[in-house]
């Protein structure tokens, strides 16, 4: 995953004290290439940085983990697997390594900068260079290349030729490359072995470029656009472009080939029919507490979250942990926890709700997307928390991608208004720092019908229903606090302005559909994901399979998501797959 650059000390190794590289001197280790100006391969190593082999138990991973983004999932897969784990905390830890796996998040800039002054980049180089066991994963496989266009150019470790460069999103491809997508394996890489035709899961917007010169690396690619490197291999040296922690059963295999390498584990028959990039059906759980103070998930019909009797409790659909596991084990291809109580509570005192996502990481390996009270706050005490700190706690127990309602409203106000990015709003410091493909910005809007779109400022449609009073138009009416409080501006405004604020997927509500299972509004979403180059998710809505093949067929939306038809098994999630399957639509099964 990549962000923009961000200064080393935004993540003090303080924060991360299992990770502290602070006792280890940069100048311990010899620096070379005048700070890699030059090739990896015009480089000459010190003869002082020794590769030893480790004497730790086989059942320890050594963990490359400089502080940036969730690594939590990759530390529970890693348990998973019956492994223990060793964090790095100077530069001879990565060189007395039995197995070393370095799961690079945020930015490439920021990343190198953190290897460099800690003394690390060298250690790392030596360790690969010596063809000792290590797995790159994400931005751990592009660091390897010579260098990066990410807000730069910017040197990387130069072990592999090649310069990472963005997606090009002109040619209708939406950046970031978020999903479950296909491999070509070119060669036996003994990891990718129980892959076949099975999608994993990839959220990037810079790859590296097979050719020529990197040919001997590359051990499979992936069609985006363009062909790019999905994964290279070199002796014992591996690295992935797409997260295996976060691709189900597969990538636990392909962790699993990394860590018992002379396993002698038979490959299994190729099952599958992964060809392209996959339409997501993602499982929302909105989360709560009851009047008894118990954390549930509940839904809402049109936002009301309370059963019609007497007693007007919150709808209690079951236990957030407990159904989040299921839906994995049933296909869901990500789980999104929405607390809705968020904005009344302040988040970082919201335990119950971090607990959730620690416990569900545990055992669920697709992403995790928390929304609710991402925001700046002060406290009682007159204490200052930025949305940034905020955010930092939701990854660093366990989320992938963090959801913003609310906060980005308010945001996307204030730019159009004054036409500045202020850098400030909760939105562009978190994409910032953890990267736009890590911030979902979730649209609330409401359908106001109107006679002639010139009666509004804000982009109207014709709509295929028209109005209680025959109106032929609509625009849609931004809301925030849950949908109790209307914004002046629109759905499309917001989505255009949010995506430049560094958004990277929307998550599109509709509160006239919601609750309702009578399909979701095509209307609105054609709407919006014509208008953004980055992925949008259609909420609210669906009742029957024929709802999500309809969405994907007359939309371009990326990812379907549905809560109340999955909650009360109306409709497995399974048979929406089976159902896309049937109707000509790549899906993950």
């Amino acid at each position: 995953m990549e962000a923009q650059p961000f200064s080393s000390s935004t993540f003090t190794l303080k924060q991360r004290p299992s990770s502290s590289f602070s006792t280890f001197s940069p100048s311990s280790l010899a620096f070379v290439s005048n700070n890699r100006r030059r090739s990896r391969r015009d480089v000459q190593f010190p003869r002082s940085l020794s590769v030893r082999a480790s004497s730790a138990s086989e059942s320890v991973v050594t963990l490359l983990d400089y502080g940036a983004g969730n690594v939590r999932s990759v530390r529970n897969a890693i348990r998973h697997l019956g492994f223990d784990i060793k964090d790095v905390q100077s530069p001879e830890d990565i060189l007395n390594a039995n197995r070393l796996i370095f799961p690079g998040v945020g930015a490439f800039a920021a990343a190198m900068d953190v290897l460099n002054k800690t003394g690390m980049a060298e250690a790392l180089c030596a360790y690969i260079e010596n063809d000792r066991p290590f797995l790159g994963i994400c931005l751990g496989l592009q660091l390897l290349f010579e260098s990066s266009e990410e807000n730069g150019p910017v040197n990387g470790l130069g072990l592999i030729p090649g310069v990472v460069g963005r997606f090009d999103s002109s040619n209708g491809f939406r950046v970031p490359h978020i999903g479950w997508n296909a491999l070509q394996v070119y060669k036996d890489s003994d990891i990718l072995d129980d892959i076949g035709n099975h999608h994993v899961y990839f959220v990037h917007s810079y790859r590296a470029m097979p050719s020529d010169d990197n040919k001997e690396w590359v051990s499979s690619t992936c069609n985006y656009g363009d062909k790019f490197i999905a994964s290279i291999r070199r002796g014992n040296v591996h690295a992935v472009q797409f997260h295996p922690e976060k691709s189900g059963d597969v990538g636990l295999s392909v962790l699993r080939r990394f860590l018992y390498p002379n396993s002698h584990v038979t490959k299994k028959p190729t099952q599958g029919k992964a060809s392209t990039l996959a339409k997501r059906v993602i499982a929302c759980l909105d989360v709560r507490t009851n009047d008894k103070g118990d954390l549930v998930v509940t839904k809402g019909d049109q936002y009301d979250v309370r059963e019609h009797t007497k007693e007007n409790e919150v709808r209690n659909l079951g236990k957030p942990v407990e159904l989040a596991g299921q839906y994995y084990k049933d296909g869901a291809d990500e789980v999104s926890f929405l607390n809705i109580t968020g904005f009344r509570d302040f988040p970082l005192g919201d335990l119950p709700m971090l607990k959730v996502l620690r416990y569900t990481s545990e055992n669920v390996f697709v992403p995790l997307t928390v929304g609710g009270g991402i925001r700046d706050f002060t406290d009682a005490n007159g204490r200052y928390y930025s949305s940034l700190e905020v955010a930092s706690e939701y990854f660093r127990s366990g989320a992938d991608k963090i959801s913003i309602g609310s906060d980005a409203v308010y945001a996307a106000e204030e730019y159009l208004k004054t036409g500045v990015k202020s850098g400030k709003s909760s939105l562009e410091q978190i994409s910032r720092v953890y990267g736009n493909q890590a911030v979902v910005v979730s649209i609330d809007p409401r359908r106001v019908y109107i006679n002639s779109p010139n009666d509004v400022e804000f982009k109207a449609i014709r709509v295929t229903n028209p109005g209680p009073k025959g109106e032929e138009y609509a625009w849609y009416q931004c809301t925030v606090n849950g949908g109790r409080e209307g914004r002046p501006i629109g759905a499309y405004e917001l989505a255009k302005a949010v995506e430049e604020l560094g958004a990277g997927e929307i998550l599109l509500n509709c509160i006239d559909c919601d609750g309702q299972g009578k399909g979701y509004d095509l209307d609105l979403i054609k709407l919006i994901s014509d208008a953004v180059s980055i992925p949008v998710i259609a909420s609210s809505g669906a009742g029957a399979v024929e709802h999500f093949s309809e969405v994907f067929r007359k939309t371009n939306a990326s990812a379907s998501l549905a809560a109340g038809i999955f909650h009360r098994k109306e409709v497995p999630i399974q048979s929406v797959k089976e159902h896309l399957l049937k109707e000509g639509i790549e899906v993950r099964l």
